[in-house]
């Protein structure tokens, strides 16, 4: 499912910056990918304080959410670099979604979760 939004902002910045469309795509998949581990751990944290269980300090948290986003850093940056990308490229579909959108669902991730995070 990530795959066609990551052909969706290539495409789409293709034609205005060339091979710098490459790093602009890999960015947004990474932010989308990050953002959405983000609001699963805030909602698991949010989770278990309200029901009283203590799983991990906040610094433990945030020490193991960095580990897992650099993980899903280098992860994207081996999938998406060469023969994958092409394949991908070939076998996309026309994208139906406007370009706004793509760009508020990190956005809109990420403040969800930092609302979780004040629970």
């Amino acid at each position: 499912m990530l795959d066609i939004y990551y052909i969706s902002i290539f495409k789409h910045y293709k034609k205005a910056f060339g091979k710098k469309s490459i790093s602009i795509a890999l960015f947004y998949i990474n932010a989308l990918e990050i953002s959405i581990i983000l609001v699963l751990g805030a909602f698991l944290k949010a989770f278990a304080t309200q029901m009283k269980i203590t799983v991990m300090s906040t610094t433990k948290f945030w020490v193991l959410f960095v580990l897992i986003a650099l993980f899903v850093i280098s992860k994207n940056w081996m999938r998406y670099n060469g023969k994958k990308r092409t394949i991908l490229n070939a076998k996309a579909k026309p994208n139906t979604m406007p370009i706004y959108l793509l760009w508020i669902i990190p956005a809109g991730c990420i403040t969800l979760a930092l609302i979780l995070l004040k629970v």
